[in-house]
């Protein structure tokens, strides 16, 4: 990956291949002929412009001017090599999944280790790590409220977590009641020969407790990336506004989180297509195993049309460099021009830490939906799914024969306890809750950031 990215880099073509333009902050000699002053000649006038800095009035009509933004100025921003290290990372671990389930079509092996599923668990593991190093710079600051909005959204999806988990299987099939019954039954016999039995309620609870836990991770995580979503939405539809097409493409982008919801709510998902209604009759367009099939479909195709529209976002974001100098025009008064130069050029430099608030929850829900098709036990086609191979149980595993030593029946004993804990029906249960919670998160998030910025942000 090193050596490729010199040379081939998908993050790098994406953000400075040219389409996207900066905007540049005025020059010290633009500002003084603005303001009337001319630029000091001797000592005395030198030292006297340094005791007092450079001021000129709001409604200055200076101009911006655009320049593309190019490899080597996104060279010298921040976290632009994390974020070019990350996205080239998830568009290889794209290229070893597809090449692994090609080998996998075209050869059957029957127990051989799909590598892909650890790239996928280490693209979801790079995940929350640039997850945590951006939020960190909100905890970090040491004025605004960042650190309380990430607080308060954290404890309101900790609450909403543990509301979704009662939710009933025939109305919301996320799959974590059979997920649980699959595993626990497969540790009951292990832990009744420990004498353990009395700790199977609370590895339930534990399981539960722990998804809260991580949702409201999630949800304080997600939380500012929506935010920021809504703000480049509406500013790309008004960049849009001659291109109808591209507004499809960001509404459809914007409330594609609405369809995963709608993917896994029962009645108005699977039950509506395996009992369409047909006049005075109902007619069956799918059954289970091609729903299924149906579902992870549709989840990749709404994360390659996020990505699609990647680009108008980014600009959008750009943007708003100009329309902070229209904001100061408006207002009376003199200001220091060092602080206009610093209003451009920030929303320059924090180019790259959108970009991570866009892609990455892109990622995460890619790489989990991968990883709910492998370990889930799904198939693309939709046909009949592969049936779920037998999960040895934890007590045929622990009986070792006598002739075994110690060391291989703890070893034995270690793996039936894995088996059991991962089997394909607590993957698919844990795998669907990540999917459908992201997609909750970003929902909620962006469309509090729709109202927010709407109603509340010129306040």
């Amino acid at each position: 990956m090193h050596r490729l990215a010199a040379h081939c880099s998908f993050a790098r073509w994406l953000l400075c291949n040219g389409s996207l333009f900066r905007y540049v902050h005025p020059s010290e000699e633009e500002l003084r002929a603005l303001a009337g002053k001319q630029r000091p000649r001797g000592k005395r006038e030198r030292w006297a412009s340094e005791e007092k800095p450079l001021s000129v009035p709001r409604d200055a009509p200076f101009q911006l001017e655009t320049c593309p933004l190019t490899a080597v100025d996104a060279l010298v921003l921040r976290f632009f090599l994390e974020y070019q290290w990350f996205v080239d990372f998830a568009v290889y671990t794209g290229g070893v999944y597809l090449f692994t389930e090609a080998y996998y079509y075209a050869t059957c092996p029957a127990r051989e280790a799909n590598i892909a599923v650890c790239w996928c668990l280490l693209a979801v593991a790079f995940s929350i790590k640039v997850f945590l190093t951006v939020t960190r710079l909100y905890f970090s600051a040491e004025e605004g409220g960042e650190r309380s909005v990430c607080l308060t959204f954290a404890f309101f999806f900790l609450l909403l977590a543990m509301l979704v988990q009662v939710v009933r299987e025939e109305t919301l099939e996320l799959g974590l009641e059979p997920g649980l019954a699959s595993m626990t039954g497969n540790l009951e016999p292990l832990l009744k020969k420990q004498g353990w039995d009395w700790a199977l309620p609370l590895v339930k609870l534990t399981v539960r407790v722990g998804l809260a836990v991580v949702g409201a991770m999630l949800g304080a995580f997600l939380t500012f990336p929506g935010l920021r979503l809504a703000q480049t939405h509406r500013d790309a539809l008004t960049m849009a506004e001659d291109r109808p097409g591209l507004q499809l493409l960001l509404h459809a982008s914007f409330l594609s989180p609405l369809f995963v919801l709608w993917l896994w709510t029962r009645p108005i998902a699977r039950d509506f297509l395996q009992q369409a209604p047909l006049g005075g009759t109902s007619i069956s367009l799918l059954s289970d195993e091609a729903f299924d099939s149906v579902r992870l479909w549709v989840l990749v195709a709404l994360c390659l049309l996020r990505l699609a529209v990647t680009r108008p976002h980014l600009q959008a974001y750009l943007g708003l460099a100009k329309v902070r100098v229209e904001q100061l025009r408006r207002e009376a008064g003199r200001i220091e021009a060092c602080e206009i130069q610093r209003r451009v050029v920030r929303v320059y430099c924090y180019v790259t830490v959108v970009s991570l608030q866009y892609l990455t929850p892109l990622i995460l829900t890619l790489n989990c939906t991968l990883l709910l098709k492998s370990l889930g036990g799904y198939s693309w086609g939709l046909g009949l799914a592969p049936t779920l191979p037998p999960i040895p149980s934890s007590a045929d595993a622990a009986s070792a024969g006598p002739e075994e030593d110690s060391a291989q029946e703890t070893a034995a004993q270690i793996v039936g306890a894995l088996d059991g804990l991962l089997t394909p029906l607590f993957c698919r249960g844990l795998l669907s809750f990540l999917v459908w919670w992201i997609a909750a998160c970003q929902l909620l998030s962006s469309l509090f950031g729709l109202y927010f910025h709407q109603h509340l942000g010129g306040s």
